[in-house]
């Protein structure tokens, strides 16, 4: 039987609440609004990757705003893939904003590119 020694369980204790506290900023939506908004803009940029894919959206009078999407294999299944949008279109986001109003970010639930509608969440839309 092998003993561990404090170091080593002190180190893991700390990577665990490492993991646990990343995975809860990026995942659930206890950070959010429970009432939705739509978001209108042009999108700037496109990020694709994990854990999350995300999108910057000018809008006209309110800056720019980070869109977050479902995780990358949800997004996907909603059929937005890469080259599904790109930097200039115009898009429309439904989701909830987050409770701190300092911070322009949102997780969408829903978002349009031109005529092509992208359910990310269809269990949660609360409007049609």
């Amino acid at each position: 039987m092998r003993v561990l020694s404090t170091k080593q369980i002190v180190l893991g204790a700390f990577l665990a609440g490492a993991f646990a506290a990343s995975a809860a900023a990026h995942h659930g939506w206890s950070w959010a609004e429970a009432e939705q908004m739509e978001l209108r803009g042009t999108i700037q940029n496109i990020s694709m990757g994990g854990p999350h894919p995300a999108l910057d959206v000018a809008t006209a009078d309110d800056g720019v705003w980070r869109v977050e999407l479902a995780n990358p294999r949800q997004t996907e299944r909603s059929g937005f893939v890469e080259g599904s949008a790109k930097k200039g279109d115009q898009i429309v986001a439904i989701g909830n904003r987050s409770l701190d109003r300092n911070e322009k970010r949102m997780k969408a639930v829903r978002i349009t590119v031109g005529e092509k509608r992208y359910d990310l969440y269809p269990e949660r839309i609360r409007t049609n």
